[in-house]
């Protein structure tokens, strides 16, 4: 799988690091999309592990309950990763200029990202990155619904439907040699059109593919 150069384009090419230097210390999606994610996470994560969360925020959704050895945050904005109370440690960097994470090979148990996937120009060399830093055995779980920053989702996503955004996550794995076969969840909503366009809880879909290092 290897992405167009004008697959990869974003309406907003200015710099990523001046569009997230002001804090949004909002969700970007709804109630019921973060109660189906760290549910998730409840089932799949195991309490006393290490967690990296890439693009991260403010915000991790992980369950209260689990206990973990270290969670490692990473993203643009330093006052929102400071105000994660899951974090441990987090660093600041921008992936579509420099995809090399600064992490360990085989330091993680998992890693996450949330509704931030849409957004990876370079997606071969972050999820060979991904595959890198998991233990074997380790998990990947990549959740997005159908909301974004317009202007800074690359054409590629843009462009898809849904369905289409599932697949090329998938593809995303299927790139590099090692994964697993992703597994694809989805919950769309029942809720009716108009509802979930005026922002109805319960109204964004849930996807996430996850997939584990062989």
């Amino acid at each position: 799988m290897q992405l167009r150069p004008n697959q990869r384009l974003k309406l907003d090419d200015t710099d990523d690091k001046l569009f997230y230097a002001y804090p949004r210390l909002v969700t970007h999606v709804d109630e019921g999309f973060i109660q189906q994610l760290t549910d998730l996470y409840r089932d799949r994560l195991k309490p006393n592990t290490r967690i990296f969360d890439m693009m991260s925020s403010w915000v991790s959704h992980l369950p209260e309950e689990m206990q973990f050895d270290h969670v490692e945050g990473h993203g643009l904005n330093s006052e929102e990763l400071a105000r994660n109370p899951h974090l441990n440690h987090y660093f600041v960097q921008n992936i579509n200029e420099n995809p090399q994470l600064p992490l360990p090979d085989e330091d993680f148990d998992a890693v996450l990202n949330c509704v931030s996937v849409q957004y990876v120009q370079y997606p071969e060399a972050v999820f060979s990155e991904i595959y890198r830093i998991l233990k074997p055995g380790g998990v990947a779980i990549i959740s997005f619904s159908n909301r974004m920053f317009f202007e800074k989702a690359i054409q590629a996503w843009r462009e898809a439907s849904e369905a289409q955004r599932v697949e090329l996550v998938k593809a995303y794995f299927a790139s590099v040699s090692g994964f697993t076969t992703a597994e694809v969840i989805v919950h769309k909503s029942t809720l009716p059109n108009l509802l979930q366009w005026l922002g109805a809880a319960g109204g964004d879909p849930f996807y996430a593919v996850i997939a584990y290092r062989s």
